[in-house]
């Protein structure tokens, strides 16, 4: 086969000139056909072969979490020393948690039981006996040079999370995922770093040194941030129902690295990267997503990914390097020789004779605490109230909502479902709008309740009730009768008054009544605002409506 021009023949001379470096972008295979589809696209009539080329299938996001969860406790994990947030700096330090020479550990007993729990709501098995190690590295607010932590045998192994979130354009297809636990471990935390750009200083505050944590590993079970932060949203719930863990990002109550990689399915699990320290939902789900594209775009371009530990920065979106991931060995892992085997029994029964059974950590007490957790109370609220499961989780999502709702049911005669819709529209849509929690809120659950009540009884109109809820929302210290009374918006049920009122609209809206009775009942709907509005919503939609129909058709 000969080339159709001259000009052809050079330019596939050239290209072979350069064939060396084109390998590095395209296989030799493609390059091949790029070859032979310039040489023959000369020829007009050539009829241009089809190559079969084999598709690769889309690389996918892998995804683990760490989390460190500060534990709910007044004294820190070894020392007495108190646990407050944005105390002054260094007015929390104990002569351990300084790491001065002679002192020793002695352990808090609220965090070994604030484990067990969180172990148990996870579906963790409890280990009998666990041991407490040495992790060595320096940091200039880890004054020992070690952190105290469980390495080789923690508190507890082999747990699960189920979380459920929504999925699809309308999100109103639940789903619901697991994610395994391999382990829980008891370990301390260190203080804190406060670097001082302008003088080029870096000051050190102990306060959080020595403050109790539970770090939770969890395997590899995510592709994506939104999956990672349905798991962070649901561990939170569970460990503020459980008391463990007051779960409070913006205060560091609840840190997370998240270990990310990228593979094609059915290929070996790609080389890591761990994202450290991210202190919000929000932005754990925009660091994960952002890092899977980056490592995608990688190897795509031909690159390699590096073991290594970054950052997410807030304000760009991105995350930049920190430093080269530390190997296990970097460690130097030692059992912590001032600290023996910590033991936890299954019952009463079971602790030595010796043992003073006030001194120690028993699982089945711990376990007849265990709270209801957040996937039981969404099953209740809907079997009970017979409310939609969106519904559930916005109850029990938000923090004191679903007792709120609760509370409202319990004090009115109206069916919960009427009842969801206020707390709902109404609460949710003002406490949202000024950014205030359910504790905040100026309408207390009795408040609520008797508008709801005055509805049922018809006494007021709903639509007359929401003009009353929002003057309750303003003047919280007015009850609802109050605010009825000074606004006359009493319930119309003077028939008569009624229908003179419905006849001076359908006299002053002839037209519309023509369009009624050649036969457009939505124009129907147009007539009853304007008796509401002329009533100031004091009418009875439906009676309003059969009135208007009996003189209009």
């Amino acid at each position: 086969m000969a080339a159709s021009s001259s000009g052809y023949s050079k330019m596939l001379f050239s290209l072979k000139i350069y064939a060396n470096k084109l390998q590095n972008l395209y296989h030799i295979d493609t390059f091949n056909i790029i070859i032979r589809r310039i040489w023959t696209s000369g020829s007009k009539n050539q009829i241009q072969p089809k190559v079969k080329t084999r598709s690769l299938p889309q690389m996918v996001g892998v995804v683990g979490l760490e989390v460190h969860a500060q534990i709910h406790s007044r004294s820190k994990l070894f020392s007495g020393s108190h646990v407050k947030f944005m105390a002054p700096p260094n007015s929390l330090v104990s002569h351990f948690d300084a790491s001065l020479p002679g002192t020793l550990p002695v352990l808090n007993r609220r965090c070994v039981e604030a484990a067990v729990m969180t172990g148990l709501a996870l579906n963790c098995t409890i280990n009998r006996k666990s041991l407490f190690d040495r992790k060595h590295y320096f940091y200039a607010d880890m004054p020992a040079g070690y952190q105290i932590t469980q390495q080789r045998l923690p508190i507890a192994v082999d747990g699960t999370l189920v979380y459920s979130h929504f999925e699809g354009r309308k999100r109103n297809q639940v789903l619901t995922r697991s994610v395994r636990i391999k382990q829980i471990q008891l370990e301390q935390d260190s203080g804190k770093s406060l670097h001082d750009d302008e003088r080029s200083q870096t000051l050190i505050d102990l306060n959080r040194a020595g403050v109790g944590l539970m770090e939770l590993v969890m395997e590899p079970d995510m592709c994506c941030g939104e999956e990672a932060a349905a798991t962070i949203r649901e561990l939170q719930l569970i460990l503020q129902a459980l008391g463990t863990c007051q779960a409070n990002m913006a205060e560091g109550q609840l840190r997370v690295d998240a270990n990310v990689s990228v593979h094609r399915p059915g290929d070996p699990l790609g080389v890591r990267t761990e994202v450290k320290n991210i202190n919000s939902v929000r932005h754990l789900a925009k660091a994960i997503d952002y890092e899977i594209q980056r490592q995608m775009e990688v190897l795509q371009s031909g690159g390699k990914v590096l073991n290594e530990t970054r950052a997410f920065d807030s304000r760009s979106g991105n995350t930049i390097p920190m430093r080269d991931k530390e190997g296990l060995q970097d460690y130097r892992f030692m059992p912590e020789p001032n600290l023996p085997p910590l033991y936890v029994y299954e019952s009463d029964a079971c602790v030595p004779a010796d043992v003073d059974p006030a001194q120690v950590v028993v699982i089945d007490r711990i376990r007849a605490q265990v709270p209801e957790l957040p996937p039981a109370r969404r099953v209740r609220l809907v079997e009970t109230y017979g409310i939609l499961l969106e519904h559930s989780f916005t109850l029990v999502n938000e923090d004191g909502l679903m007792d709120y709702f609760e509370t409202v049911v319990q004090m009115t005669k109206a069916e919960p479902r009427k009842v969801i819709g206020w707390v709902m529209k109404e609460l949710m849509g003002n406490l949202n709008l000024q950014g205030m929690k359910v504790a905040q809120s100026p309408i207390s659950p009795h408040a609520l309740a008797e508008l709801i009540n005055l509805v049922e009884s018809g006494h007021v109109s709903s639509s007359a009730a929401k003009q009353v809820f929002q003057e309750m929302w303003k003047v919280p210290e007015k009850t609802a009768g109050q605010i009825v009374k000074e606004l006359d918006l009493w319930m119309i049920n003077d028939r008569e008054e009624l229908w003179r009122t419905c006849q001076g609209v359908v006299d002053r809206h002839p037209e519309e009544v023509q369009i009624i009775r050649a036969g457009n009942k939505k124009v129907l709907n147009k007539l009853m605002g304007e008796v509401q509005r002329e009533t100031k919503g004091r009418t009875d939609p439906v009676q309003v409506r059969a009135i208007l129909e009996d003189m209009t058709l």
